[in-house]
């Protein structure tokens, strides 16, 4: 094995981690239901006094914005200037990890073919099954912070990622916060967290496959010495 090798297979295991992420990302912020339930859950509809359908409405335009399918002035029925102006925030955020997801399937079908090509699919098939663990680590603590002091980390994020303080809003008056109250953001989060563990689970079936020389005795699976 070279060096290169090494560091190739190093940037094999954060693209999988990172198109695992955002795809878990994307499954759920993207998933009205989950809107629709979290406000049922939430008092949302005794909070805004506002019916089913209109909520699904605005839900639906949400949706659309971040998914970049909609300008964010389309919210401008139910939001106020501060409001949207932190949705474009929100929507500029997601068409990064858009272009971050499509660079590690990239690298991921680039990197794959590498190592098949090299006939290294089963070193490649053991740092995709060992690698991909660490991340189970990271979700742990990661699990521990959310669950012991949100509020504190959700500050953090916020203040990490928006170069502005449009995120604070008024409980009382700004209705994007009260479709989303504390408890709307931690069982979502709580939901990518878990989808991307099957996702890295799934990888990780994939890498075993790879490590065993593959179902279907494909020639190019020699193992390396």
């Amino acid at each position: 094995m070279k060096k290169i090798d090494y560091v190739l297979l190093v940037i094999l295991i954060i693209s999988i981690s990172i198109f695992a992420l955002i795809t878990a990302l994307e499954n759920n912020a993207y998933n009205l239901d989950y809107y629709m339930e979290s406000y049922s859950k939430n008092n949302v509809y005794e909070i805004t006094n506002k019916s089913y359908d209109e909520l699904e409405t605005i839900s639906k335009k949400i949706i659309e914005v971040i998914k970049g399918n909609a300008d964010a002035n389309e919210l401008e029925p139910y939001f106020n200037q501060k409001e949207i102006h932190h949705m474009r925030d929100v929507q500029g955020l997601f068409n990064i990890a858009k272009i971050l997801k499509l660079i590690s399937a990239i690298l991921i079908i680039i990197l794959i073919f590498y190592f098949l090509k090299k006939e290294k699919a089963n070193i490649m098939g053991k740092w995709i099954g060992l690698g991909l663990a660490v991340n189970y680590f990271i979700l742990l603590i990661l699990f521990i912070l959310v669950t012991t002091d949100f509020n504190r980390y959700f500050i953090k994020f916020h203040e990490l990622f928006f170069s502005n303080d449009l995120w604070i809003l008024d409980p009382s008056k700004d209705l994007l916060i009260q479709l989303m109250p504390e408890a709307f953001f931690t069982d979502i989060i709580i939901k990518i967290l878990i989808r991307f563990i099957v996702y890295i689970l799934i990888a990780q079936f994939i890498g075993y496959i790879f490590y065993k020389k593959g179902l279907y005795n494909i020639p190019s699976f020699k193992k390396t010495k």
